[in-house]
């Protein structure tokens, strides 16, 4: 007799195996799911970095931060564009001393999931508080876990898995609220020319030099022809007479000491 029981039980218990499987392969065809996504109000955070560039070659750049570190980007891609003055730039249109701006807009909004599930069908077998298996409008047998906690509807009356019975007709429902973040960033990058040169201070003159025209010198005015010297009325020839003698005296010395040495 205790045998013909235990084979009776392992008998069920392989029956429950195979209804459980048959679940496993028609459970979403049979379970009604609803999904709601309500949001909440959405929070906005904008980050400014600026740089300067310091460097640039190719595709490479290095800018300095606002702190003074250096950043080496390697192998920018051509398709990032700066926006300039309205203009959109490649790599190969920065230059030294241009300043870049990168906005970055961070928005968190929250968002409340709900999933609705209900169920409806015949207690085919329950196995309290885990389990039930139920016999749905398509003659198929679905087993499901049981929530704890989670009150079935029987003839307009709440009761849990313990007040199952088998080939009660319940309906269950179950509503699942899962909070959620979902947080979104834009970035948007910008920049500016460098400045262009300071003008000198209002206090220095600025040199400025004009080209005068030459003008020729005047000539030189002729010199006048000395008149010739006149004696004057009181003057006499006698000092020309006495040059003369004192001349010829002379030559006649002369002549003398001439002959003398020949």
């Amino acid at each position: 007799m205790n045998r013909k029981n235990t084979w009776t039980s392992r008998c069920f218990v392989l029956t429950v195996g195979a209804v459980c499987l048959t679940f496993a392969a028609s459970a979403n065809a049979q379970v009604q799911t609803e999904t709601n996504t309500t949001a909440g109000t959405a929070s906005k955070a904008v980050k400014v970095e600026s740089a300067q560039v310091v460097y640039v070659s190719g595709n490479d750049l290095v800018v300095k931060m606002a702190d003074g570190t250096l950043r080496h980007f390697n192998n920018v891609p051509e398709s990032a564009r700066v926006e300039v003055d309205g203009k959109e730039l490649g790599i190969h249109d920065l230059k030294v001393g241009m300043t870049l701006h990168k906005t970055i807009t961070t928005t968190t909004t929250p968002k409340v999931v709900t999933t609705t599930k209900s169920v409806t069908g015949t207690v085919f077998y329950v196995q309290p508080p885990n389990s039930v298996i139920l016999t749905m409008a398509d003659g198929k047998n679905q087993q499901f876990k049981i929530p704890k906690g989670q009150k079935f509807d029987v003839n307009g009356q709440q009761t849990d898995a313990w007040g199952l019975k088998k080939g009660m007709t319940v309906s269950a429902t179950q509503v699942v609220e899962e909070p959620q973040t979902v947080v979104t960033q834009q970035a948007k990058l910008t920049g500016t020319m460098p400045p262009p040169p300071p003008p000198p201070p209002a206090d220095v003159p600025i040199l400025i030099v004009v080209a005068e025209p030459v003008t020729p010198a005047a000539p030189a005015p002729a010199v006048a022809e000395a008149a010739p010297a006149t004696l004057p009325k009181t003057g006499t020839e006698l000092p020309l007479f006495g040059l003369l003698g004192v001349l010829t005296l002379l030559s006649g010395l002369g002549l003398r000491l001439f002959r003398k040495d020949v």
